[in-house]
């Protein structure tokens, strides 16, 4: 039997009653979750919120949203991606969570609302990933951010963008990124590890789900096999940032995640990894049932953080 915390016991028996995502289409689901009921949460109070629209192409932007903590700054820069398998979520479903980031890690946190799948296929989300990055970078000191120390992270497929980024921005010898967080992040979409069958069902991220998102995000089975798609196979992970990979131990990406964080070791990336005990996938972008839990894995985070000069 598995290990589930109690408050994740009883957050998969309601989420068990819905109807299985993989059996709709993407607008479906999108509506749907946007009528379910909004539990009502404490968020932490900044200095200042605000939303910017920055431009990812000659014609298209994108939003994100800035959360400034209170003090003086200049402050450390955390660009952060959202999960949701490149086709659900946006930076309101982490809006708690970057809130408490920013408030307990003393870093202002960008959260990045890329374009989604299936309209946007790879490798348009990872490009504006690519472009927010570079936007903060060249416009951070507008806001009091100290682009010398810069971070990137996410949840999910957000911290899957978030370490391919570091890999764009070391091949295009782009903006010097100091660390990178990546909290349950998937890193090889051949889906094939002993935590996909262990978990493969109930546990709030279904394989069959795991499959309906990648062939949602990818243009062919060849991207399967791009670096930038799926880091874990990548030629070399050389020259990448410091990162701190956080599991949960109830989740198909498990493995895949220990896996990475062994990965980047082999080649001299200096790593910390946790396993967070009793959780399940998507406790991150849950405040209202994981509040405990969430801070939890936020302060391990502004440690590891410190521990980078960030």
């Amino acid at each position: 039997m598995a290990n589930l915390d109690p408050q994740a016991e009883k957050y998969l028996q309601a989420f068990n009653m819905m109807p299985p995502i993989h059996t709709m289409d993407p607008k479906t689901v999108r509506e749907m979750l946007l009528k379910a009921p909004h539990a009502d949460v404490t968020v932490d109070q900044l200095s200042n919120v605000e939303d910017r629209m920055i431009p990812v192409s000659l014609d298209d932007e994108i939003k994100c949203r800035i959360y400034i903590p209170e003090g003086e700054g200049p402050f450390p820069l955390f660009v952060y991606y959202h999960g949701g398998g490149w086709v659900l979520g946006d930076i309101e479903s982490v809006d708690p969570s970057c809130r408490m980031i920013a408030n307990k890690t003393n870093n202002i946190v960008v959260s990045v609302n890329y374009r989604l799948s299936p309209e946007y296929k790879f490798p348009i989300p990872v490009e504006d990933a690519y472009a927010a990055l570079e936007w903060v970078f060249k416009n951070g000191t507008s806001f009091n951010g100290d682009v010398t120390r810069l971070a990137v992270g996410g949840d999910s497929v957000g911290g899957n963008l978030a370490t391919v980024v570091t890999m764009m921005s070391r091949d295009r010898k782009g903006p010097a990124i100091n660390a990178q967080v990546l909290i349950y992040p998937p890193t090889n979409l051949e889906l094939n590890t002993e935590s996909h069958r262990k978990f493969a069902k109930g546990f709030g991220l279904d394989r069959e789900q795991l499959i309906w998102f990648r062939d949602h995000y990818l243009r062919n089975e060849a991207d399967r096999y791009n670096e930038y798609a799926s880091p874990l196979i990548a030629k070399t992970l050389s020259g990448l940032p410091p990162a701190i990979v956080i599991t949960a131990e109830n989740d198909v990406l498990r493995d895949e995640g220990m896996a990475y964080a062994e990965c980047l070791k082999q080649f001299g990336v200096p790593v910390e990894y946790a396993c967070e005990t009793g959780m399940i996938h998507g406790f991150f972008g849950h405040m209202a049932i994981f509040s405990k839990n969430i801070e939890s894995t936020v302060s391990k985070i502004g440690k590891f953080l410190e521990s980078t000069n960030m």
